[in-house]
């Protein structure tokens, strides 16, 4: 059963991912949509969203990010998954409350596939996932984090705006109805190179070490504990008499 602590995290994700793709539709269908300021968008609004509600789940806003995060084993594999739905329906639901305030359906804008979008998708969440895995692993306070990835995520866009619309985040694609291979495994495969990178070359050698090993531990089977247990109550037993 989930607790308060998970739910929190999950409206977290929610919330942050739909007010994510209601900001950058807004900006980008309004007069002034040029990349730059769907950008600033962008970024401003997972700033104060990360120093808002971030502490309840990471603030990831992003299943790109959090399945890149996964790979490095700063997400657990159902925390992971829970993250990614919540995410998809927040941008899902962006979609829905936009067109009902403009009273109005959005046409795909998607396009053909195209590996130069792939790639600059690629790139500028390679950006975004470089600089938020520098500061989960340098330990930043909330401000200093938040800044970074909204800045990170400003950067982002606008290093991927030079061949795509620049969203870098499936679930926003999603809302945006921008739902294309380019758009989904793009982010997807650039966020997975950029936390990969800082974590291989940048990261604490130690520190890495330890997450992997925790890991492997973690998955052993639970067996082979239980088969000491009654080693310990006999011994234990031998001490009284």
């Amino acid at each position: 059963m989930l607790g308060r602590q998970k739910v929190a995290a999950l409206v977290a994700e929610f919330l942050g991912a739909g007010v994510l793709t209601l900001l950058v539709l807004s900006v980008q269908r309004s007069t002034i949509g040029v990349p730059f300021f769907v950008a600033l968008a962008g970024g401003l609004t997972v700033a104060l969203l990360t120093f808002a509600v971030g502490g309840a789940s990471g603030g990831h806003y992003n299943p790109a990010l959090t399945i890149a995060l996964w790979t490095v084993r700063k997400v657990q594999t159902l925390t992971g998954l829970l993250y990614v739905g919540a995410q998809m329906l927040g941008g899902w639901a962006a979609y829905g409350l936009y067109t009902y305030l403009v009273n109005n359906t959005l046409q795909p804008i998607g396009g053909k596939f195209s590996w130069h979008i792939l790639v600059a998708e690629a790139v500028g969440a390679a950006i975004f996932a470089f600089a938020w895995v520098s500061g989960a692993f340098q330990r930043f306070s909330q401000a200093v984090g938040s800044s970074v990835a909204g800045l990170a995520y400003m950067l982002g866009v606008v290093a991927a705006s030079s061949a795509a619309i620049g969203l870098i985040n499936p679930a926003v694609a999603l809302g945006v109805r921008a739902w294309a291979w380019a758009y989904v495994v793009g982010p997807i495969v650039g966020a997975f190179v950029g936390a990969q990178l800082y974590t291989l070359v940048f990261a604490d050698a130690k520190e890495v070490a330890a997450i992997y090993s925790m890991s492997s531990t973690s998955s052993k089977p639970a067996a082979k504990a239980s088969a000491k247990a009654p080693a310990r109550k006999r011994t234990t037993a031998r001490k009284k008499k």
